[in-house]
């Protein structure tokens, strides 16, 4: 109960002033935050340790920010790194060190080492209400459906549709949810059951 009251009278008042908004019943542990006020916390998030939330427009876009919506869980050590777009939904659970970027580095250019190259924009990463992200997954400039699982140490770079298991690196489909018979069927990789 201390810890609680010591929480409300320092640490929350402080992220409201860090941050774009944060919801009433949010937790942050010891976070790193970079464009704190372009990052908007829902109502009752929990943010483990050590996970650094970035919203820095290093790719030029003026709208850049980081929406994490109610209820979502974030593991121990997850980088979250917006440079245009990244949201995630209500009640989303990632596992600890989750990676989800909407940004990459270019690697064109042979006669130039990666990090002199420009950063290149991608499609922004939307993690819709209920999906699960298991541990080390990483998802570059992509969307994850509504209640979609997505399997430990996978790598996600295309979409991943509504109701869907999807494993492997890079990631596949290998399970959907069928409605009219109410059970999750096996899939081909594009998510057509087989």
């Amino acid at each position: 109960m201390f810890r609680k009251i010591l929480y409300y009278l320092f640490q929350f008042p402080l992220f409201k002033l860090q941050l774009g908004s944060i919801g009433t019943g949010t937790k942050l542990l010891q976070p790193i935050i970079t464009g704190g006020k372009r990052i908007f916390i829902g109502k009752n998030v929990f943010i483990r340790k050590h996970t650094w939330l970035a919203a820095d427009p290093v790719t030029g876009c003026s709208s850049c920010e980081l929406r994490i919506g109610d209820g979502t869980y974030i593991g121990n050590f997850c980088h979250i790194y917006a440079s245009s777009k990244i949201e995630i939904g209500k009640k989303v659970l990632l596992a600890d060190r989750v990676y989800l970027s909407d940004n990459l580095h270019s690697f064109e250019n042979i006669n130039v080492p990666v990090m002199d190259q420009p950063v290149k924009q991608l499609a922004p990463v939307i993690l819709k209400d209920g999906c699960w992200l298991g541990e080390n997954v990483c998802v570059i400039g992509a969307t994850i459906g509504k209640n979609s699982v997505v399997g430990a140490n996978a790598v996600v770079t295309k979409d991943i549709p509504d109701y869907c298991v999807a494993v492997g690196a890079p990631a596949k489909i290998i399970k959907r949810y069928h409605p009219s018979q109410g059970v999750w069927l096996p899939t081909n990789e594009e998510g057509v059951f087989i």
